[in-house]
């Protein structure tokens, strides 16, 4: 028997991207069927993002222009390979032998062009190769870096903060360099103490070293002052320094003033006299009160301006790090030398926005700073440039998401969206915004595609984020043209008279 029925009479399929295709959310219970599917899976979507911005910067040409590699060429080349720990520390990962948990991960692999990452070992023979010549190439990569993604961004600062610090990593085994020095949180233990100054307007760090696990001394501080300019982009003519009382010495001071810098250190190892007459108040009803005089500290070739404040009913707290000069009539004192040109109280103020620097160390430290990889202290002063380039990268990497979120705003004028405010987040914050967003890796004949969720509320952020790199990527180098200011470090390049000519 032949059972007739109308030609097509299936009902029209449903749109599953549509919210109206599901009638009941799905529900998951310990007795939900699992298995393997055959795509290509990747947590990590932003990456294709990551590989437009270095090629929207040229981040290779730079690498390869102010890159000083090591002796030892590795199968893949030298910006493969370093490139390759970029991507594991841009990823969230520390430590090299972190390699193998995405070792076979769809979109890490095809950035390199390869089925598998190579073996963690290979990146550690790579980083035992280094030594102090590449981490100071570092410096200028990141340097060059500043320069276009600054140019890329419109931003053209005049004056900005340097804020020097150092820190310490405690060292839990038998790496070379370890000292017993100020340790608050393990006591006694051996540690390095790095140097490390950053940029207060944008954040990102410009200058540094990993040290033996010693104070530091005026020497050294002269050192990181008078490299300071070697860094700054073009458009820099002025340079606020703010350092604690660990910086305060007269080669501190004599370094800054022969750059031609401002700087305000404070002190821990003079007691300038204040004219008791002198004190001040900023508001009638203030109890804080400010003072000022010249005095020249033993050593010293001369009298160098020292500020004052002084705080009633404050009582001393030995764990502070903050310098105090004295406690006299229930008065807390706090005192800085400077050659700041405003009034005691201006050049104060301006020294406790400083305090930020302490939480982008702590940052830096999450980041990676901590891992001390190897047990020679030349391997790993390169590598603690290397973990700083990728902080930088992060940094640079939010700075350009956030302009292109202000000019959507500026031509369209739409709802905010994810990506606004992106800057002020933290990298853990970012990652989860920028990174760690679910994406399917597939290829058809000789296209590959990268497909995201369009239930993911991140998805629509990051494709205009990716449409902006684009833009970017058409234009003929754009940090060439001159209309904000011209970069310093294309004289450095080996292709600058090549790239003038095209």
């Amino acid at each position: 028997m032949v059972k007739r029925q109308k030609k097509h009479s299936a009902k029209k399929g449903m749109n599953q991207g549509q919210n109206e295709g599901h009638s009941e959310p799905a529900k998951i219970s310990p007795n939900t069927r699992y298995e393997y599917c055959s795509e290509r899976l990747s947590p990590f979507g932003g990456l294709l993002a990551l590989e437009k911005f270095m090629d929207a910067v040229k981040f290779r040409e730079v690498l390869e222009g102010f890159y000083q590699p090591p002796g030892r060429t590795p199968d893949q080349g030298h910006y493969r390979t370093v490139y390759g720990i970029l991507v594991l520390l841009f990823i969230g990962f520390s430590r090299l032998w972190h390699f193998q948990y995405i070792q076979t991960d769809p979109l890490v692999c095809a950035l390199f062009g390869v089925s598998r990452l190579p073996h963690a070992t290979t990146y550690w023979r790579y980083v035992a190769s280094l030594g102090i010549n590449q981490g100071r190439s570092l410096l200028l990569v990141m340097a060059a870096l500043r320069e276009r993604v600054w140019q890329l961004c419109g931003i053209s600062y005049p004056t900005i903060h340097v804020n020097l610090d150092t820190t310490v990593e405690t060292l839990f085994g038998d790496q070379e360099g370890g000292r017993k020095g100020h340790n608050t949180k393990y006591r006694g233990k051996r540690g390095l103490r790095p140097v490390l100054g950053f940029v207060e307007e944008t954040r990102e760090y410009l200058v540094g070293r990993l040290r033996k696990g010693t104070t530091i001394s005026g020497k050294e501080v002269a050192d990181v002052i008078r490299s300071i300019k070697n860094y700054l982009p073009a458009c820099v003519k002025k340079v606020i320094l703010r350092g604690d009382g660990e910086f305060i010495s007269w080669d501190a001071v004599k370094a800054s003033e022969d750059e031609g810098h401002v700087y305000i250190f404070g002190n821990k190892v003079c007691k300038p006299p204040f004219d008791s007459k002198a004190w001040y108040k900023v508001h009638k009803d203030d109890t804080v009160e400010y003072n000022e005089c010249w005095y020249k500290p033993t050593g010293w070739p001369g009298e160098r301006r020292f500020v004052c404040m002084r705080i009633p009913g404050k009582k001393s707290n030995k764990a502070d790090t903050q310098i105090e000069l004295l406690e006299d009539g229930g008065y807390v004192y706090r005192d800085f030398v400077t050659n700041h040109s405003g009034k005691s109280h201006q050049a104060i103020d301006e020294y406790d926005k400083r305090a930020d620097c302490e939480n982008q160390i702590g940052e830096v430290k999450r980041e990676g700073l901590s891992a001390i990889p190897t047990h020679q202290f030349m391997n790993n002063y390169a590598y603690f440039q290397i973990v700083l380039l990728s902080y930088n990268v992060w940094r640079s990497f939010k700075m350009i998401a956030e302009y292109s979120e202000k000019l959507k705003k500026a031509e369209e004028k739409p709802a905010a969206t994810i990506l606004s405010g992106i800057q002020d987040n933290t990298l853990r914050i970012a990652r989860l915004k920028l990174l760690l967003i679910a994406a399917k890796l597939v290829t058809t004949g000789n296209t590959t595609k990268v497909k995201y969720s369009e239930h993911d509320s991140r998805a629509a952020g990051l494709f205009s984020f990716m449409e902006h790199l684009d833009r970017v990527r058409a234009q003929a180098r754009p940090w060439l043209n001159g209309s904000l200011w011209q970069c310093r470090h294309m004289a450095g390049l080996r292709l600058q008279r090549a790239e003038n000519t095209s």
